[in-house]
């Protein structure tokens, strides 16, 4: 097990760090993908994956993607409020199918999983955004492997014992202090390919540890969702890792935050 989880995370460092470099067309349409299938997984435990109302919220994140490319809406609320409508319009016409718990789960579905994972493109189209993309890894995945492991030594107090008893308040501040010097190491090694100082290091060193922190609440927050319907993974589409949310859970969160903290510090 522990090989097959190493193995796939190799491949999937690869892969972002490929993605990230080449960025335009290929990042937003593999981003795209990668939404589709974490609204896949969401909409499958609320039984609307694969039925009308489902259709309607990829139909939404592909247009919503697509407008990232092309702008043919200056104002991204007019998509917000047509998908809104429209999933109305099937919980009308197909009364009572639908209950409202999975009529609000579409709309969720598609600013939570779609919108938010869209900031990833985002930030590459930033200056310096090939290098500050990266930042939304190391504040997920570098933050997860940090807290890990001051938890496992020094982890006492627990940071949500219903939620998930593993996690510690000593892991927790060991993964954002973690965050920050990897940070810090990173953008010392790129300083000059950035035209970056020593201030903005440690702006972006700052950018790093707020996502980190609000990283775990990504996290918890996609395992609060698995805990409420009894599930174990989201899906088995990434071997020793389980689904889409159950990788990106933090980067969902995470990716917006710096997107912004970057654009007004930076």
């Amino acid at each position: 097990m522990f090989k097959t989880r190493l193995l796939s995370g190799i491949v999937l460092v690869a892969l972002s760090i490929f993605l990230i470099i080449t960025g335009k067309e290929i990042l937003l349409f593999s981003t795209m993908a990668i939404s589709l299938v974490g609204m896949f997984e969401l909409y499958r435990i609320f039984k609307i994956h694969d039925n009308i109302l489902g259709f309607v919220g990829y139909a939404s994140a592909i247009a919503y993607y697509l407008n990232l490319k092309l702008h043919f809406a200056n104002d991204v609320a007019l998509i917000a409020m047509a998908t809104m409508i429209f999933i109305m319009f099937v919980y009308v016409f197909t009364y009572p199918k639908y209950k409202a718990n999975q009529i609000t789960t579409c709309f969720f579905g598609i600013f939570y999983v779609a919108v938010m994972l869209s900031y990833i493109y985002q930030i590459r189209n930033l200056t310096n955004g090939v290098y500050i993309a990266f930042l939304i890894f190391l504040c997920s995945w570098g933050c997860d492997t940090c807290a890990y492991c001051a938890g496992k030594l020094f982890g006492k107090h627990k940071m949500s014992p219903k939620l998930s008893p593993k996690k510690s308040v000593e892991g927790a501040i060991g993964g954002v202090l973690g965050t920050v010097i990897l940070t810090v190491v990173y953008l010392s090694i790129f300083r000059r390919n950035m035209k970056i100082d020593v201030k903005e290091i440690m702006i972006l060193a700052i950018v790093s540890a707020i996502a980190a922190f609000v990283s775990m609440v990504g996290d918890l927050t996609a395992s609060a969702i698995k805990r409420n319907y009894e599930i174990k993974d989201y899906g088995k589409l990434i071997p020793g890792h389980g689904g889409i949310l159950d990788r990106f859970d933090s980067m969902i969160i995470t990716a917006p935050i710096i997107y912004y903290l970057a654009y007004y510090t930076l």
